[in-house]
């Protein structure tokens, strides 16, 4: 199929590739004209495994394409995906200024009978103005070419994007006619291998979908971490309570890991924007605001340890931060627990030495530029090397399994704070390390 899809953001960029991959030709369109030429030389923004070798691939096939053109792109394409950003804003509300320009784009340069899909992340009722603006912009022409509208949310996970993309748990399609729903389910038949896992639905509930998903998933998050927290004040182990309520087959292990918060680009901002939607809605989302207030709590309950293990004033100190990203296996910082942390240590006073294996760059050009209490050390244990304490606050796989004899030698202190929970503290113990855990009955420090 001929395939439109205008953004190349995360999802955009995944989706043209993972399309392209399974023989479509796909013409991936951006206002960035830097972006654009970049990734004419196969320079990807993002950092995703095997992204980039899948870009690289389809171009030379001639499979996928990119411009800065949107007319030739929607000329050239039956079916177009919306892909670009949807940030939040102040009111916590979802901004669709970019999703409204491309539906008048749309509605400028359609030519013949086409498929529009949002596939950005959007509040229930976005396909209607989509369609709106655009059957407005052919009115303006006094065109009249037929379009259908439908919802495709995407559930792509950093680090796991292609796997999700292309063996996924599910395709949701919000559609208002079989025509649709069944030109969708050919275009992503490769990727589901049983019927049941392309679901299709009305268009409104495909949008909501997508929110509740990600709703969900923080409440779990957050809810563990509120276990942490009780189980903190009343001597309790809260890695011992997860295994006991995970046993239980209706509740399961996923996303039940205490720590420091979830951040991205996905959970923050979908969830403030479900509260925004059920607040102008007439309704008061009580369980999800206190998600998110559990969640700012615990990304500075961190140094709250630190600042009881070391006092007020951390002027002289040096912390050593294994982990920038948000998660493992991406250089997203967006929402990142590690902003907030390390942000807090070096305000009073402390200095720093990071390392992460991919998200330093953008830390150093972009989130902590002009932080001079920052250093970015060349390997995981060039960033000990005299440091007063370890912070383990993203869990990739390098830092699982280190050498704590080596870790005991070269930091100042044999102190971690272990903000993932990730260290098993009966070895550290022996070891004669102080280790600090989230939801591990030491009495709580309390956030900052």
């Amino acid at each position: 199929m001929n395939l439109a899809v205008i953004g190349t953001g995360y999802v955009g960029l995944v989706t043209g590739a993972c399309f392209a991959e399974y023989g479509n030709s796909v013409i991936c369109v951006d206002s960035d004209e830097r972006k654009i030429a970049a990734l004419k030389e196969n320079v990807i923004p993002i950092f995703e495994p095997n992204l980039a070798e899948m870009v690289s691939r389809n171009r030379a096939l001639k499979t996928l394409e990119f411009t800065t053109d949107t007319k030739y792109a929607i000329e050239s394409s039956d079916i177009c995906f919306i892909c670009v950003g949807t940030p939040q804003g102040e009111d916590g509300s979802t901004d669709l200024k970019y999703v409204k320009s491309v539906a008048a784009d749309i509605g400028k340069y359609m030519s013949h009978e086409m498929i529009v899909v949002d596939k950005s992340t959007v509040p229930v009722g976005t396909a209607d103005i989509v369609r709106s603006i655009i059957a407005d912009g052919l009115a303006t022409r006094g065109a009249s070419i037929e379009f259908r509208m439908a919802s495709n949310p995407e559930f792509l996970k950093e680090g796991d994007a292609i796997k999700d993309c292309t063996r996924p748990d599910r395709v949701i399609v919000g559609v208002d006619d079989d025509v649709t729903g069944d030109t969708l389910h050919e275009l992503y038949k490769p990727f589901v291998k049983k019927n049941d896992n392309f679901i299709r639905m009305d268009v409104r509930s495909a949008e909501m979908t997508k929110y509740a998903a990600n709703a969900m998933l923080a409440t779990k998050i957050s809810f563990m971490n509120e276990m942490a927290n009780i189980c903190e004040r009343v001597g309790a182990d809260v890695n011992k309570v997860r295994i006991g309520i995970g046993s239980d087959s209706r509740i399961g292990y996923s996303f039940i890991y205490p720590g420091i918060g979830y951040g991205g680009s996905c959970f923050p901002k979908d969830v403030n924007s479900l509260i925004s939607t059920a607040e102008l809605a007439g309704y008061e989302p009580s369980i999800l605001t206190s998600v998110v207030k559990v969640n700012e709590y615990q990304k500075r309950s961190l140094c709250g340890k630190v600042v009881a293990r070391f006092g007020e004033d951390l002027s002289g100190l040096r912390f050593a931060v294994w982990g920038l990203s948000f998660k493992p296996n991406t250089d997203d910082m967006r929402e990142a627990p590690a902003l907030y942390i390390i942000g807090e240590l070096t305000e009073r006073g402390a200095e720093i030495s990071a390392y992460d294996p991919e998200a330093m760059e953008v830390a150093a050009e972009s989130y902590f530029k002009g932080n001079g209490r920052i250093i970015y050390a060349k390997d995981r244990y060039s960033a000990i090397d005299g440091a007063d304490a370890l912070l383990l606050l993203t869990e990739w796989k390098t830092f699982l399994c280190p050498d704590f004899e080596m870790l005991k030698s070269r930091l100042k202190r044999p102190i971690i704070f272990d903000g993932r929970n990730q260290y098993d503290p009966s070895v550290l113990s022996e070891l004669g390390f102080e280790h600090y855990q989230i939801g591990v009955g030491k009495g709580d420090a309390g956030a900052l």
